[in-house]
C-alpha cells in the first residue's frame, strides 16, 4: 500500500476552506501543515485540521519533508512561493491565476523544469464532471460540427474591500479573477486559442479594476467562444456553458446538465450540475496519482502558461479595442518546455 502524500498549504483564505473540506474525502493525502502570514487564522486552521501551523512558508518547509504544496495565496505573490518549494523538490500545485505575467508564469516553468518537480495550476471546472462529459459529447460528434461556445461566470459580489480587486495584488480585475476559468474552459472545448478581443462595460463598484467584461477568443480552427464576467451583475442563469453545433446544442449549468439534437423535442440529461468539493477533490486527486506516477495531469504546465497568455493578451485587447494575436511563447521557442519527466514518490 502507498504511502499517504504529505501536503503543506500556504495561505488559508477563502479558498483553503474548499480544499480543507477535499482533502477530507481522500485517502492518498493529507494536510500536515499549514501557513499564513495571519498568525490567528492559520493558528485556527491548524486546528481543525490537527496540523503543524506556520507564519513563513521557509520555516514550514524547512520543518517538515513535504511531498507537496498547495499555493492559495494572492497572484503576485505566487512565483515567489512556487518557486521556492519547485526549487526544493517539492510538488506544487498553484491556485489561478498562475502569474500575473507571462515573464512570471515562464519563471515559474522553468523552476519545475529544472528541479524536475510536477507543477500544475489548479482550475477546478476541468475536474467537473458534468463539463468533462460535456466535451466527450461535443468530440463524438453528438451535436454535429461546433460553432459556437458561450459562457458566462457572473455574480453579484462587493469586492470592495477584498484583496482581487487591488491590481498590485491581483494582476488585474475580473478578468484575470473569473477570466482565467473561462479560457481554461474554452481551450478545454476548442484546443488552442488564435485570436482574442476584449470590452469592459460600466465600473459600478468605484473599484481600480474592471468588474464586467466581454470576452471573445477564437481558436486555430476557426470556432469562436465568449464569456461574459462580471462582479456586479447577475445574469441569473441556470447554465454557464453553453455548446452549439451544426446538429444540436449542449447545456452545462449548476443544478443540472442536458443536450438535445436538431429535431428531437425532449432535452437528454447527462449530468446533475456543479458539486464544488467534488471537482477541488478530483483535481487533488489527479494531482497525487501524477505525482505517483499513474496518470498524466489533466492540466498541464503548457495549458497553465496557455492561461497566462490568453489573459495578458485579453488586457492588451481590452486597451486597444481590437482583436489582438496570442503569441505562444513555446511555440515562438521562448521556452520551449517539453513536459515535466514522469515522478514517482516511493
Amino acid at each position: 500500500m502507498e504511502r499517504v502524500l504529505r501536503f503543506g498549504i500556504v495561505g488559508t483564505g477563502a479558498i483553503a476552506k474548499a480544499y480543507e473540506s477535499a482533502f477530507a474525502g481522500l485517502e492518498c493525502a493529507r494536510i500536515v501543515a499549514a501557513c499564513d502570514a495571519d498568525a490567528a487564522a492559520v493558528e485556527e486552521f491548524a486546528r481543525r485540521l490537527g496540523c503543524a501551523a506556520y507564519t513563513s512558508y521557509e520555516h514550514m518547509a524547512e520543518d517538515g519533508a513535504l511531498d507537496a504544496v498547495v499555493v492559495c495565496t494572492p497572484p503576485w505573490t505566487h512565483e515567489a512561493v512556487s518557486t521556492y518549494f519547485l526549487r526544493r523538490g517539492s510538488a506544487v500545485l498553484c491556485e489561478k491565476p498562475l502569474a500575473t505575467s507571462v515573464s512570471s508564469a515562464l519563471r515559474m516553468l522553468q523552476a519545475a523544469e529544472w528541479n524536475g518537480s510536477l507543477f500544475t495550476m489548479a482550475s477546478k471546472f476541468r475536474y467537473v464532471d458534468d463539463v468533462r462529459r460535456a466535451r466527450e459529447l461535443a468530440l463524438d460528434g453528438t451535436i454535429g460540427e461546433v460553432v459556437l461556445i458561450e459562457n458566462a461566470f457572473t455574480g453579484r459580489v462587493d469586492m470592495s474591500s477584498r484583496w482581487n480587486s487591488d491590481p498590485a495584488r491581483s494582476g488585474g480585475g475580473v478578468l484575470i479573477d473569473n477570466g482565467t476559468h473561462a479560457v481554461d474552459i474554452l481551450r478545454y472545448f476548442l484546443g488552442a486559442l488564435s485570436d482574442v478581443q476584449a470590452f469592459e462595460s460600466k465600473r459600478i463598484q468605484g473599484l481600480r479594476v474592471e468588474d464586467t467584461v466581454r470576452l471573445f477568443v477564437r481558436s486555430e480552427g476557426g470556432v469562436t467562444g465568449t464569456s461574459d464576467l462580471s462582479w456586479s451583475i447577475d445574469n441569473e442563469l441556470d447554465t454557464y456553458l453553453r455548446i452549439y453545433g451544426s446538429r444540436g446544442t449542449i447545456l452545462v449549468g449548476w443544478q443540472e446538465s442536458r443536450y438535445r439534437c436538431s429535431r428531437q423535442s425532449e432535452w437528454r440529461v447527462f449530468g446533475h450540475g456543479y458539486d464544488k468539493v467534488r471537482a477541488f477533490r478530483g483535481q487533488i486527486q489527479n494531482f497525487c496519482n501524477a505525482l505517483l506516477g499513474h496518470e498524466a495531469l489533466v492540466i498541464t504546465p503548457l495549458d497553465a502558461l496557455a492561461s497566462v497568455e490568453v489573459i495578458e493578451t485579453a488586457y492588451a485587447a481590452l486597451e486597444r479595442s481590437h482583436w489582438e494575436k496570442i503569441h505562444r511563447s513555446a511555440a515562438r521557442g521562448v521556452h520551449p518546455f517539453p513536459g515535466l519527466p514522469e515522478r514517482r514518490v516511493s
